[in-house]
């Protein structure tokens, strides 16, 4: 096994100092945590940084694009135009507008050592926020074709759910949003459970992904308020202390414990998926 494939997938596990985008620690919030989210990705992805195209890509990307397995996983300016970017077109500039964007039915093509690859794929371009609030990169995320419905279908009956993410973390609550809507679903977040409160009164959503540590009412206190006026909501909750809090609860939920990887939240809202579609 390669030294690039058996490290752990966060930025923290490469030495960035040579590379163009410098040390993380000085790296915008932002960025870290798109990154992060990239290099923990199932599926091949790029994050583009700055107008002068600096790239960050995960292990999936690298493994289709036959590229080498060096100690960095990009911070480079390429000479070319990755095959992503070049197949996204209008969208890309698009999403550096502050736009999301996706480009259904791409074929990239890539040149590999073995002779050209033709990947199939929808891109799912999100604009992802530097410090100040600016577009300082789009996240280009190369998921598999969406397959054709046999009849149109909305709502948990086709996989697509509406969530509401209460996370008091500016920076996580919109990566975890543009994630989730790269993903197929709704998603609105928002910080303080009275937000979340006043947007449940007004709107109703399939899934309430909340931190369990929130300002002025705990996470579980806000679940429990939510499944009194909605039984069918279902609860996903996010903590940094385990279980203890969590106990004894009256309503089913299923829980993250942070750090949690990409694909554990996609497991969790698969579940919930499932259960929906079976009326449970």
């Amino acid at each position: 096994m390669s030294e690039f494939e058996s490290l752990p997938r966060t930025t923290a596990s490469y030495d960035w100092s040579a590379s163009a985008l410098g040390e993380p620690a000085l790296w915008p919030a932002p960025l870290r945590a798109a990154a992060d989210l990239l290099l923990n990705s199932p599926f091949p992805g790029l994050l583009v940084w700055g107008r002068e195209t600096v790239l960050v890509f995960n292990q999936a990307y690298a493994a289709l694009a036959g590229l080498g397995s060096g100690r960095v996983p990009g911070g480079s300016v390429p000479s070319v135009l990755p095959p992503p970017l070049s197949s996204a077109g209008s969208a890309l500039q698009g999403a550096w507008d502050g736009q999301a964007h996706v480009v259904a039915g791409a074929m990239p093509s890539f040149r590999r050592a073995e002779g050209p690859l033709d990947y199939p794929c929808d891109l799912w371009l999100t604009p992802v926020l530097d410090g100040n609030g600016n577009v300082g990169g789009v996240h280009v995320l190369l998921a598999p074709p969406a397959p054709a419905a046999a009849a149109p279908q909305t709502g948990a009956a086709n996989g697509s759910l509406s969530i509401l993410v209460v996370e008091d973390n500016l920076d996580s609550q919109y990566l975890v949003c543009e994630m989730l809507k790269a993903f197929g679903h709704e998603a609105d977040g928002v910080a303080h459970p009275n937000d979340a409160l006043d947007l449940l009164a007004r709107r109703r959503y399939d899934v309430l992904f909340s931190d369990v540590s929130l300002p002025g009412m705990s996470g579980v206190d806000l679940a429990r308020k939510a499944v009194g006026d909605d039984p069918a909501l279902k609860v996903i909750f996010a903590s940094g202390y385990g279980d203890s809090l969590l106990r004894h609860l009256e309503f089913p939920y299923l829980s993250l414990q942070k750090p949690y990887e990409l694909d554990q939240l996609q497991d969790a809202l698969a579940k919930v998926a499932r259960d929906a579609a079976r009326g449970g």
